[in-house]
């Protein structure tokens, strides 16, 4: 079964297109939702990780307080090297597992990742579709999604592969800048094309 991988910076509306594929029927897994489900209390990487950083990383509940991580790897490259290392490997493999669902009729599944081309990731795909906005558009809808701060927003975007080397990359465009009738058509367009290419 075909793979293709649904991208784009932070604020471009990748969960957004992702439905509209998922309303044609298509499968599609979010590599967010992934990265949450493995560092859920009881689940090794987490005891891994509390084991390395320390017990003040969890919440009261046990689970993963995420600011508090991020605090300690963020401006850390060696800690945010070995926990990418603990967790990139795991994340993969429950992917691999996901995206391949029973009694599925359809020639082609959906990755849907922020860090698809800046990971691993992108060699569990055939293609890759971009969500595209430009970042001005990113940065205003994330402050109004997230309650974020401009330069935290734009911190996260500078840590993202640009919007061009994105463009660069991409096997195809969504352009979600546009009204959502349009967005919505050019993914049934993308739809017939994949169920095409991938359907012999």
């Amino acid at each position: 079964m075909a793979v293709v991988g649904l991208t784009g910076g932070i604020g471009s509306g990748k969960s957004t297109v992702a439905r509209m594929f998922g309303a044609l029927g298509v499968h599609w897994v979010d590599a967010d939702d992934v990265a949450r489900e493995v560092v859920e209390p009881g689940m090794p990487a987490l005891e891994q990780i509390a084991e390395h950083f320390g017990r003040g990383i969890l919440l009261p509940d046990g689970g993963l307080d995420r600011a508090a991580l991020r605090g300690v790897v963020f401006d850390a490259p060696a800690e945010r090297a070995w926990l990418e290392g603990v967790l990139h490997p795991v994340i993969r493999e429950e992917l691999v597992r996901q995206l391949h669902p029973a009694d599925y009729a359809l020639p082609y599944v959906l990755l849907v990742s922020p860090l698809l081309l800046e990971t691993d990731q992108h060699q569990l795909v055939d293609k890759v579709v971009v969500v595209d906005v430009p970042v001005d558009v990113q940065i205003e809808r994330t402050m109004a999604r997230d309650d974020n701060a401009r330069d935290q927003v734009q911190r996260i975007i500078d840590a993202q592969i640009s919007r061009e080397q994105r463009l660069q990359r991409a096997d195809e465009v969504v352009d979600n800048n546009r009204p959502s009738a349009e967005v919505e058509r050019r993914v049934e367009e993308l739809h017939k094309q994949f169920m095409v290419a991938f359907g012999s």
